[in-house]
């Protein structure tokens, strides 16, 4: 996306404390990554199109959209990619969706396969059966502002999460959007939707790990704070 576009299309509200856009990296192998980029744009974010292991340096937050898992991991292998990917997720902000979720899951299921394995979650694949199958609803969650829209296409399943991980929405009884610290991860497809918040949620973590921000009131607490002012 080139800056003019950004800037035209990104709101005030979107700024860090030095006056700039957080750099949130989309990796562009498979899936709608350039929905997840309309949406970083409209959450206050500059989005980058990622298809090289280079292209991670400067970055201060990272997307992994969906698709499929086994194809992407075959991309990522080469070159030393899924290495330095690794690396990036380990510190700085990531954020998975659908098989983006089963790429940050520290376990694969049905059938196993590797993963980039900083997730406390063990994600069981193509839970809710074909393509054909895919459903869309509406459900509450940990978020203000009313029920949020969820686009599932064969979605994973997160059978089990650590103690560490907060469950911000659930189906069934079973997580599909969770936070742990500087990660996130969605068993569905937020960027197919109009609404705007888990971007906006993603974006306030990677601008609060820039900003340093250090106080009693818990993270989870203060960016909901900010959703809420946003959404009145």
């Amino acid at each position: 996306m080139k800056t003019a576009q950004i800037e035209s299309a990104v709101r005030d509200g979107g700024f860090l404390e030095n006056g700039k856009h957080p750099l949130v990296g989309v990796l562009a192998i498979q899936g709608d990554y350039a929905a997840h980029a309309r949406a970083l744009i409209d959450s206050g974010a500059e989005p980058v199109m990622i298809r090289t292991a280079e292209e991670l340096v400067g970055l201060d937050g990272l997307i992994i959209p969906g698709g499929e898992s086994t194809t992407m991991l075959r991309f990522l292998e080469r070159d030393g990619f899924l290495g330095e990917l690794k690396k990036f997720v380990e510190t700085k902000p990531a954020f998975g969706t659908c098989a983006g979720c089963i790429l940050l899951a520290k376990e694969v299921l049905h059938p196993a396969q590797p993963s980039l394995s900083v997730l406390d979650a063990a994600v069981e694949r193509n839970a809710y059966g074909r393509q054909i199958d895919s459903t869309i609803l509406s459900a509450e969650t940990s978020l203000p502002g009313g029920p949020l829209e969820m686009v599932f296409i064969r979605a994973p399943r997160m059978t089990k999460v650590g103690d560490d991980v907060e469950v911000l929405a659930d189906r069934e009884g079973f997580p599909v959007l969770v936070r742990q610290g500087h990660l996130m991860a969605a068993t569905f497809h937020p960027e197919l939707s109009a609404d705007r918040r888990v971007h906006q949620l993603f974006v306030d973590i990677v601008k609060r790990n820039l900003n340093g921000r250090r106080s009693s009131q818990p993270v989870e607490e203060a960016v909901y704070t900010e959703l809420d002012v946003r959404t009145q």
